[in-house]
């Protein structure tokens, strides 16, 4: 699935694009599931449990329209995306990456921006949300032993709150800053932002710095993020999978 230029670029840079790799029907079924996820969560009051996955939301001004920043373990009231969630294509990325034929499933979430809805994310690196220098994790492969992989769902541009990242920032390490901070050495005008093809699918590291700002456009902006952890690395619990879903290629 990755050839050897693009994981040598995935840990110099710190990330790796690969186009196009679900098909636009693939597309198509994720996008509906985003919209289903969507009618749910404007009926729910405040972020919550909800059949399994902890949806996160705001009321806008008005008090009526719900904003969702992120679903958490989405796949457990839409299968679909659990069944997307452990994809043999994205496991064979996540396996070439980690060095393992068996990796942990961490993360598997639904992230949307809608237009006008002020959403973002500071600059962090995901070792902060994974526990890196704490009990509930080891680098277990000595190279991070995680891997996060953003799918596009809809077209992200310049305008509309793409992921941007800090081309070899996570050569630092683990840094343990709190989000909003950069060290001292990266250079913050140095960041990529990573525009995308509906289907594009984005790997990334845990010390690799990034962000995202708000949805600036007049059309959505959804992501499907799903992160693995190399086995015995995590020991935190996560809402919908304990520990991690064991997977195997």
């Amino acid at each position: 699935m990755l050839g050897p230029e693009q994981v040598r670029r995935f840990f110099e840079d710190g990330y790796v694009m690969i186009p196009r790799l679900f098909r636009p029907d693939e597309v198509a079924r994720m996008r509906a599931a985003f919209d289903r996820i969507e009618r749910v969560a404007q009926g729910l009051r405040e972020s919550c449990m909800h059949h399994g996955s902890q949806f996160v939301l705001s009321r806008g001004t008005d008090g009526t329209r719900v904003t969702i920043a992120r679903v958490v373990w989405c796949g457990a009231v839409e299968p679909e995306l659990s069944r997307l969630g452990r994809d043999e294509r994205l496991l064979r990325i996540a396996a070439t990456l980690l060095g393992s034929s068996e990796v942990s499933q961490l993360i598997n979430q639904a992230h949307f921006k809608a237009p006008g809805d002020g959403v973002d994310f500071p600059w962090h690196q995901d070792s902060i949300h994974r526990r890196y220098g704490g009990s509930e994790w080891r680098d277990v492969n000595g190279r991070g032993s995680y891997v996060q992989t953003l799918t596009a769902v809809d077209d992200v541009g310049a305008d509309n709150g793409p992921l941007e990242l800090i081309p070899r920032s996570c050569c630092v390490g683990h840094a343990g800053l709190p989000e909003g901070e950069l060290p001292a050495e990266i250079d913050p005008g140095e960041a990529v932002a990573a525009t995308m093809a509906a289907g594009d699918v984005l790997a990334f590291g845990p010390y690799t710095f990034h962000r995202s700002g708000a949805n600036e456009s007049d059309r959505s902006r959804r992501v499907f993020i799903n992160g693995y952890a190399h086995p015995g690395a995590n020991s935190r619990i996560y809402p919908g999978c304990g520990v991690g879903r064991r997977l195997r290629i």
